[in-house]
């Protein structure tokens, strides 16, 4: 069974062109391709016959899921607290693994489709911004054509352009990384269930 963290890598690996091909939907602003929602089944092949019931977790799989499923935790945190729980006692099985990864799984797609939302709610407003940008550049352009400009109308609408290109080139900046965020949330999800299927396989 030790080959089959190779074999995620493998999907993996295939998967993530997707998100480096773009997207034609005009409210999606990131270079990587618009998922929102991901596929557990691609990253976690060890589902049985009940995978789609929903039970409630012990105590100890509950703990480790919710501490899984933190950003703030580190992979190599997020590996320690797995092989504490897997040395435990009673030691974890199949159906603890199952259930553990189903749930980090349903936290973090959760968590990652809220931000893609929120990705598109802020993109909306740049594009917003930006029209508002380009007005205001008209506007400045037919008052200095004019027979007789109006300069201080002239310098008011200079003044408040300049304050919103910034706001809008510090939004596009935090752009960028919000369209990071849900990639490093799948990157985070494929290596702790790499981490659980190296535990099912020993």
């Amino acid at each position: 069974m030790k080959f089959l963290p190779n074999l995620l890598g493998i999907c993996f690996i295939w998967i993530s062109p997707l998100y480096a091909a773009g997207s034609h939907d005009p409210d999606w602003p990131c270079v990587q391709r618009r998922v929102d929602t991901l596929s557990a089944a691609v990253m976690w092949p060890y589902q049985g016959e009940n995978q789609g019931d929903t039970e409630e977790l012990a105590p100890i799989t509950a703990e480790l899921a919710q501490l899984l499923a933190l950003r703030r935790i580190s992979l190599d945190e997020a590996e320690k607290a797995i092989d504490e729980a897997a040395n435990g006692t009673p030691p974890l099985g199949r159906a603890d693994y199952n259930a553990i990864f189903a749930d980090v799984f349903e936290r973090l797609n959760q968590r990652r489709s809220l931000l893609m939302s929120g990705i598109t709610r802020y993109a909306r407003n740049q594009a917003r911004m930006a029209d508002e940008i380009g007005a205001m550049r008209n506007e400045i352009a037919s008052l200095t054509a004019a027979e007789t400009p109006d300069f201080d109308r002239i310098d008011q609408i200079e003044a408040d352009l300049d304050w919103r290109e910034r706001v809008f080139r510090d939004r596009a900046l935090s752009l960028t990384y919000a369209c990071e965020t849900p990639v490093l949330l799948e990157k985070r999800l494929y290596a702790i269930a790499q981490m659980l299927a190296a535990r099912i396989g020993d």
